[in-house]
């Protein structure tokens, strides 16, 4: 198969580590920079641009895509998408990921046990919106970040309004969550294909630190 990996730097190790993983089935892979790559948008048509020169056809597509370029590199998975491109990973199941909001929805409909979660426009009563969580500490989160940026722990209730006021003054959309001290600064990164968990992953903060919950990295099946 010829296989493209969405990534900014072809020599980051899990990039590496999957061009190495599929050279070594016989698959022939490129990596291609999303930010290097024009898109022609037409319905009979449509084509990708990379550096100028159009790509040729790929039999499917591994999207690497940090936060970062979320928005553009989201919109590239589309285009592969319209060109009859299979995705690992859809580009709707990555604008979900991205959110915090809608993903904790996506899990609490299908019932995945989750830390109560409190998401509110206004800020006319932050003491009613801790309480409701638990109280103090609680996490307080933006809806979009990664790798712990954007997440704050207001360990008093004084401490959680200031943080919450802080962020609304900043116009930006947040989430207050109860934090579970029994975690004991560690979460579960569950790698899932299809509907079966093949691999997990362990993640323990260092002293005084803290990480979320719980991660669901899921992909389509081949």
């Amino acid at each position: 198969m010829k296989i493209a990996i969405i990534s900014r730097n072809k020599k980051l190790y899990s990039t590496r580590r999957l061009i190495e993983a599929g050279e070594a089935r016989g698959h022939d892979i490129d990596v291609i920079d999303a930010l290097h790559c024009d898109m022609d948008i037409a319905s009979s048509h449509p084509a990708i641009r990379y550096k100028g020169a159009e790509l040729e056809q790929y039999d499917a597509v591994i999207p690497r895509i940090g936060a970062s370029i979320s928005f553009y590199g989201t919109a590239l998975v589309r285009q592969f998408e319209m060109m009859g491109t299979y995705s690992i990973n859809e580009s709707v199941a990555i604008s979900r990921s991205r959110d915090k909001l809608r993903s904790l929805q996506l899990l609490a409909r299908k019932g995945i046990g989750l830390p109560r979660t409190q998401f509110s426009h206004s800020s006319d009563n932050i003491k009613a919106l801790i309480k409701t969580v638990g109280g103090a500490p609680v996490v307080i989160k933006l809806l979009e970040g990664t790798q712990g940026i954007g997440v704050v722990l207001g360990e008093t209730t004084k401490a959680a309004e200031s943080v919450i006021e802080a962020f609304r003054g900043l116009n930006v959309n947040i989430l207050v969550q109860q934090y579970i001290k029994e975690a004991g600064g560690a979460d579960i990164r569950c790698l899932v294909v299809g509907d079966k968990v093949i691999a997990a992953m362990k993640r323990q903060a260092q002293a005084g630190n803290f990480v979320p919950i719980c991660t669901v990295v899921a992909v389509r099946k081949l």
